[in-house]
């Protein structure tokens, strides 16, 4: 097995790692509301947006095609190059992927893995190594209108639900929804399934042109499907846990009619965007959609404290994953060949085992995803543990001073 062979086994590795951390970062965008409003339990919820996820892996290739020809100018570079700019891509994506999710923001895996391909493509081969043109008709442009057409579609979705059944009983309502939610969440998971397995194998696509296994006019191989499509359920079964909750109860605090609305809204736009060959942004579709439920409903609450925070993630994720993928490519290309790749890639399992042991400081899973939101990822007393600041135990009464001895 020769060296360049390494190198691209070890960037398909990566590239599953990456696809894996896009489904467990990206479960909440489909699944966040149900659980919140309790049309599904946590872990029933989860397993049936991996089943989904897996499925609609298999059904376009549309965004796949725009990942692995629209990104990286082809034209300009190939062989061992164009696999060091994959490679490193793909480490600024799991990376921010990774430090995203510690913190509970629910930011766009899209682009992190778009910021990390075009940082490592200029610190490569300059400005002339990305396609401009496809990036902002394809990835820019969909970024800014996909929040505000969903919050938009959102909003006026709940106000007609709400409009409509207004002479029905709160209970009644609410127990009909949550059964509605069960098909809607299903829908956007299938359409999750459908945009964002498609970029894995759009990048994996991209390494097999640069070895020379595949070129630029092929057809996508069975096994690459298959192995991304395997992937990206693992990752959504493991459920994230950190980025559902913020969703599902940070945002906005949601009923069964809202969440119906949300994910609906949410399903039909990505549907179509796949079907155009948009590689858009799940989480920025579930979020504007979600926002706009909690302002089609009067006396709703919309948390725009968090919305802002998120608003920060989503402005910096691009050129922070981009600034992650150059210097990434600068440490490969530094120490050359394989032993740069292979430099990069121990770094990358450094990082990822730090934030994951970070993480478990304050665990959040399906026992304590829908606890009541006070500010933080879980209020201080669902955190397991003593206290970081306990109540100090009152101090004994004083015993009363001896009398002295009196004769009457």
């Amino acid at each position: 097995m020769n060296a360049e062979l390494i190198v691209l086994l070890v960037v398909v590795v990566t590239a599953l790692g990456f696809d894996f951390t896009n489904g467990f970062h990206d479960t909440g965008n489909a699944m966040a509301t149900s659980i919140a409003t309790g049309a599904l339990k946590p872990k029933v919820a989860v397993a049936l947006s991996a089943i989904l996820n897996l499925v609609g892996a298999f059904l376009s290739v549309e965004v796949a095609a725009t990942v692995a020809k629209g990104v990286v100018n082809l034209n300009s570079v190939g062989g061992e190059d164009l696999l060091f700019i994959v490679f490193a891509g793909l480490v600024g994506g799991i990376i921010w992927n990774l430090a995203t999710w510690l913190f509970g923001i629910p930011s766009s895996s899209s682009h992190a893995l778009f910021g990390g391909l075009i940082g490592a493509a200029l610190a490569s081969l300059g400005m002339n190594g990305v396609e401009w043109g496809g990036v902002l008709s394809k990835v820019v442009i969909p970024a800014l209108l996909a929040p505000v057409v969903a919050g938009l579609v959102a909003t006026a979705g709940t106000w007609m639900i709400y409009r409509i059944t207004r002479g029905v009983s709160d209970e009644t309502k609410d127990s009909g929804f949550r059964l509605g939610q069960v098909g809607s969440a299903s829908l956007v998971s299938l359409a999750h399934g459908t945009n964002d397995a498609q970029k894995t194998m759009g990048v994996i696509f991209l390494a097999l042109v640069a070895h020379g296994t595949l070129n630029a006019d092929s057809d996508m191989p069975f096994w690459v499907k298959l192995s991304c499509a395997v992937a990206i359920a693992l990752g959504t079964y493991l459920g994230g846990w950190r980025v559902i909750r913020t969703l599902g109860k940070g945002l906005v605090e949601i009923a069964a009619p809202q969440g119906m609305a949300a994910e609906a809204s949410s399903a039909a736009i990505i549907l179509t965007s796949s079907h155009l060959g948009l590689p858009l942004s799940t989480t920025h579709v579930a979020t504007g959609s979600i926002m706009g439920t909690g302002v089609g409903r009067r006396g709703a609450e919309v948390r725009w404290g968090v919305a802002g925070r998120m608003a920060v993630a989503w402005l910096i994720t691009l050129p922070s994953a981009a600034l992650v993928g150059a210097v990434c490519w600068g440490i490969a290309q530094l120490i050359g060949g394989l032993p740069g790749v292979l430099a990069v890639f121990a770094i990358l399992l450094l990082l990822a085992g730090w934030m994951y042991a970070r993480s478990r400081r304050q665990p959040i899973d399906s026992s304590n995803v829908n606890a009541e939101w006070d500010g933080g990822l879980i209020p201080a007393e669902d955190i397991p543990g003593p206290p970081a600041n306990p109540t100090p135990a009152p101090a004994p009464a004083a015993e009363p001073a001896p009398r002295d001895n009196v004769t009457a």
